[in-house]
């Protein structure tokens, strides 16, 4: 029983002894909640700040990034303007090349005309001669034609013969090609 005694006093005395450290603690916790207040307050500032300065950084590499496109598209003008001019200068190249091919062609025709009349009679000879006036007449034309009349004439031809077209296509293709390959060498 002495125990029960002990006991009951030791309870009673911790009584009282909680109810002064909770008088005592609430006067501890309001500065801690302004402490934490302004702490927090801080923090907002502080990610105020960064978000700041990160929008300045987004806006500073959009525009590095746009000025860097805004080269590009300027220099991609240039290099465009430059291959029209190049696909210009090889058009009339291949041009005179054709032409100069068919006007040959024409010459080692007619060369051979006489030699086609012994062979194979005045009337091929006489084909053989027509063929080479109507190739000389043609380079003739081709040379004397800007880019824009001979695509003008072309898409015409096409027009109206397709299936000649693709024939015409294949064999100049073929000699052109030959014709290549010989200066290639």
């Amino acid at each position: 029983m002495a125990e029960k005694t002990a006991t009951a006093n030791n309870a009673k005395a911790k009584k009282p002894a909680a109810k002064k450290t909770a008088t005592v603690t609430a006067p501890a916790v309001e500065p801690a909640k302004a402490k934490f207040a302004k702490a927090i307050e801080e923090a907002k500032a502080g990610a105020q700040a960064l978000a700041t300065e990160a929008q300045g950084k987004a806006n500073a590499y959009g525009d590095k990034a746009k000025a860097a496109s805004a080269d590009m598209v300027a220099e991609a003008k240039v290099m465009g303007e430059q291959a029209k001019v190049r696909a210009a200068e090889l058009a009339r190249e291949g041009k005179t090349k054709a032409s100069d091919a068919i006007a040959s062609l024409g010459e080692i025709v007619a060369e051979n005309a006489s030699t086609i009349d012994e062979k194979l009679g005045a009337k091929y000879g006489d084909y053989a001669r027509s063929a080479a006036r109507t190739m000389q007449e043609t380079a003739a034309k081709i040379e004397s034609k800007d880019l824009n009349e001979l695509g003008d004439d072309a898409r015409e031809f096409v027009r109206k013969s397709p299936g000649t077209a693709i024939g015409i296509a294949a064999v100049a293709g073929f000699l052109l090609s030959r014709l290549f390959k010989k200066s290639g060498d």
